[in-house]
């Protein structure tokens, strides 16, 4: 898995200040901002989270490239409706040698890893297969219907693997840009760093979460899963590890 953050607002607090003091100032922005210090623009991002007042996180934006992941991370991904998702096409893009991810449940049982992999290596042989027979087909279809031979080869290869590509597993690996506001990257990271999210998506989050701290300790200090500021939403369904949990994210 390669996690990357190849662009995000700068001056993010300044920005989120600014936005949030606007909606009780009888002043414009531009006196708002002389009054701003990095210290104020601290204490006053501090107080929004304590008053649960998150709009004006929506005016910082993240945008991160992910590569190094399956297909089944990526179909929960984009799920998280309010970001904006550009993936790898196999529709457009011949995979003639693709990756996979193997979970870790499997590649620590020998005999697991045997299946899985020979299931990946059959796959693959399949893809190539039923994508060379659609070729064919569709080039002398194109052919014979009079279109020239360049257009005939990129039109039917077209055809050919956006129907042989169904026999590619979930496992399948993928790359991924995608951006968030601030506001909608920690309602993800509330639900996708908790234990009970799928293994592959929660440690995506929380490489996450360490690159944003990073960046912005002060507006992703609570960033994590719910149970850092509250009881756990899990109730009868928590992991028990609250302690562990929390112990956890505070040393980030």
């Amino acid at each position: 898995m390669n996690i990357k953050l190849i662009s995000y607002t700068p001056n993010a607090e300044q920005t989120i200040a600014s936005a949030g003091k606007l909606c009780y100032s009888p002043v414009g922005v531009s006196d708002i901002e002389e009054n701003l210090s990095k210290e104020s623009c601290e204490r006053y991002i501090n107080m929004l989270s304590d008053l649960g007042h998150e709009s004006p996180l929506e005016h910082a934006s993240f945008t991160f490239a992910v590569e190094g992941v399956s297909r089944t991370l990526t179909h929960q991904l984009v799920r998280h409706r309010l970001a904006s998702y550009s993936q790898q096409s196999q529709r457009y893009v011949r995979i003639d040698n693709f990756e996979y991810i193997i979970p870790p449940s499997i590649k620590s049982n020998n005999k697991a890893s045997e299946i899985f992999i020979k299931t990946m290596q059959d796959d693959q042989k399949s893809y190539i297969e039923l994508t060379d027979l659609l070729y064919e087909r569709h080039y002398n279809d194109f052919i014979n219907d009079g279109v020239d031979e360049r257009e005939a080869k990129r039109k039917a290869e077209k055809l050919a693997i956006e129907d042989a590509r169904y026999v590619f597993p979930n496992a399948c690996e993928t790359k991924i840009v995608f951006t968030m506001n601030t506001r909608s990257l920690l309602h993800f990271f509330s639900l996708r760093c908790c234990n009970r999210a799928q293994w592959e998506i929660r440690d995506m989050a929380l490489e996450m979460v360490k690159i944003c701290k990073d960046i912005y300790p002060t507006i992703f200090k609570n960033a994590g899963p719910s149970c850092l500021n509250g009881p756990c939403p899990e109730g009868k369904m928590s992991c028990g590890k609250i302690n562990e949990v929390r112990e956890l994210y505070k040393n980030l």
